[in-house]
């Protein structure tokens, strides 16, 4: 997933996606405990994924927060 493509997305959505891709780390690591998965890459990738997310909602938040402080001091 690539970071226009995060960007884009609404927080709820990004919240979802978060969730999502979470759960899937956890799979791949029981899969991969488990002598199932061949590609252990995949859990690279998805840890990857997590971090751009949670990148992308604290910048998100903090633009939010901004602005709040902005009004508020006028």
């Amino acid at each position: 997933m690539k970071i226009q493509e995060i960007k884009k997305l609404e927080m709820d959505k990004l919240h979802e996606k978060l969730a999502e891709l979470r759960n899937k780390s956890r799979e791949l690591r029981f899969s991969i405990a488990n002598n199932q998965l061949k590609k252990v890459r995949d859990l690279r990738d998805v840890k990857k994924d997590i971090a751009k997310i949670l990148t992308i909602l604290n910048e998100k938040r903090i633009a939010k927060e901004s602005k709040t402080n902005k009004v508020e001091d006028k």
